[in-house]
């Protein structure tokens, strides 16, 4: 069984730890190092805990940690309020490519009616392939896909309407 649940305050170190072994399949494509004690930098997490609009998931397989989604109720590329963004995905290499991103990812589009957006960097090959097989099989293909550019990077942006399907 597969869910996405909100992750609490008290889950906060699970997460935490998760954002480690995130950031280091990162680590394969952008320069970023461990620090001296062999952590990667933390991720800035309190902010979705403050802010009503930014919303943390632990996704779990059978009970077990599997990942997690930071959902955010507001464009990164524009900032505009009710786009709903996926600022950070992850499913953990041992439940890859078994359908649990795609239900994972399934349950954040269902839980967030209305526009989305979902950003990858133009680097980042597997991701782009991932969101496009799963966005189109989620909105039967009506989406509509550009280019993003900022000062952090750069790549394929996929926006689409969730809502009730009709297939």
């Amino acid at each position: 069984m597969i869910s996405l649940d909100p992750a609490s305050r008290d889950e906060r170190r699970t997460l935490e730890n998760l954002l480690q072994l995130y950031v280091y399949d990162w680590s394969e494509i952008l320069p970023l190092d461990v620090r001296d004690d062999g952590r990667f930098e933390d991720f800035p997490l309190e902010a979705y805990w403050r802010d009503d609009w930014r919303h943390p998931f632990l996704l779990r397989v059978d009970g077990k940690l599997g990942g997690f989604a930071l959902v955010s109720e507001r464009s990164r590329l524009t900032g505009t309020a009710g786009v709903v963004d996926m600022a950070e995905f992850f499913v953990m290499r041992k439940y890859r490519r078994q359908g649990i991103g795609r239900a994972a990812a399934t349950a954040a589009f269902d839980r967030f009616k209305g526009p989305w957006e979902v950003r990858q960097r133009g680097q980042h090959a597997d991701a782009t392939a991932f969101w496009r097989r799963v966005i189109s099989q989620y909105t039967n293909a009506s989406y509509q896909e550009d280019l993003w550019s900022d000062a952090t990077g750069s790549g394929p942006v996929q926006r689409f309407q969730s809502g009730p399907r009709t297939f």
